[in-house]
């Protein structure tokens, strides 16, 4: 037993002075040296620093405001969808949120998210949590599809006219995702369902108690993430808006909302590194965006700003707190 002991505090010092700030240094490495390569940044920096002795300025401090609600809904997102595994407070779900950015910079689609998130709940309870996590990211994509789908319909003609797609090839492309997002949908509304088949094949019997509470998630809760993933939503819309006010792209609000709506879906279909996002984003919004503005420029860095504003500002916070891993070794933690 002693010697179990010893072990074990040896491990929490390497946990605490090591690896923590390991982590820590990795990953502002990792973010500043993808940010030194992102192009245009000389330029980007020029024109916002013209923009910020101008009355332009509020603009840019709203896209900052709403960044932060924008991870507060999330975490709020994030606290009910937990709340069968282990209630947090939204304090530690909002760090929680934070740290998930930043683990989730490097990583595929951003799977790393998952990691950092699951870290703030108590040990026993972090498998189980990355189920209901992903009912939470589901219901973020299911906002997402159905609005890029609403967007496709309203701007079919002019993608068309633009010569982007065929009509053939657009037609078959709003067919294709009305059809997973309905399937998607009803696999969102059917979750105990399907928790209660996957329990007749003996081969999920096992691994059961890692899905458990995604089968007690009771529908006004999946509705409620549904609300707060549109609300997140419509607090990325306002950020464009504004963005493209501040760089002075000229495109009316509904404009705005379709295009930045079609290059979402389009995202959400490319694979990709979040950190890495930049340069896709920026030929995505060229593309859509650029049919009704002729502003390159403002578009690009509306763009670059809101990729550094959402998520390089909450990946270098989320960092910081990984200084604090200790606390994800405590049993029990206290919400």
């Amino acid at each position: 037993m002693k010697l179990y002991r010893n072990s074990k505090g040896k491990w929490r010092i390497f946990i605490n002075y090591v690896l923590g700030p390991a982590l820590f240094a990795w990953l502002s490495w990792s973010i500043y040296r993808e940010v030194q390569r992102q192009p245009d940044l000389a330029a980007a920096w020029l024109q916002v620093k013209s923009a910020l002795g101008s009355s332009r300025i509020v603009w840019l401090l709203a896209v900052f405001f709403l960044a932060g609600m924008n991870w507060a809904l999330e975490a709020i997102k994030w606290q009910l969808a937990v709340k069968e595994v282990q209630p947090v407070s939204f304090s530690r779900a909002f760090r929680a949120v934070l740290s998930g950015v930043s683990f989730s910079v490097s990583t595929p689609n951003r799977v790393g998210e998952y990691l950092g998130r699951v870290l703030y709940m108590d040990e026993g309870n972090r498998l189980r949590t990355i189920a209901v996590t992903m009912v939470s990211s589901l219901s973020q994509l299911l906002i997402t599809l159905f609005m890029g789908l609403i967007g496709l319909l309203f701007l079919k003609q002019d993608i068309v006219s633009s010569q982007l797609i065929s009509a053939f090839w657009l037609l078959g492309l709003i067919w294709a995702v009305t059809a997973v997002f309905l399937l998607l949908l009803l696999f969102y509304f059917r979750l105990g369902w399907l928790i209660r088949i996957t329990e007749k094949i003996s081969f999920f019997n096992r691994y059961r108690y890692l899905v458990e509470a995604v089968g007690k998630t009771e529908t006004p809760v999946l509705v409620r993430m549904l609300l707060l993933s549109a609300g997140r939503y419509a607090v990325f819309l306002l950020q464009y808006f504004l963005l493209y006010q501040f760089f002075e792209v000229r495109i009316d609000a509904l404009t705005v909302c379709w295009t930045v709506s079609v290059g979402f879906l389009l995202m959400a279909a490319i694979p990709t590194v979040a950190i890495a996002e930049l340069g896709i984003k920026g030929k995505v919004a060229l593309l859509v965006t650029g049919i009704y503005s002729a502003n390159k420029a403002g578009i690009i860095f509306a763009t670059a700003g809101i990729w550094f504003i959402n998520l390089v500002i909450p990946a270098v916070a989320g960092s910081l707190l990984i200084l604090g891993l200790r606390r994800f070794f405590k049993t029990p933690d206290p919400v």
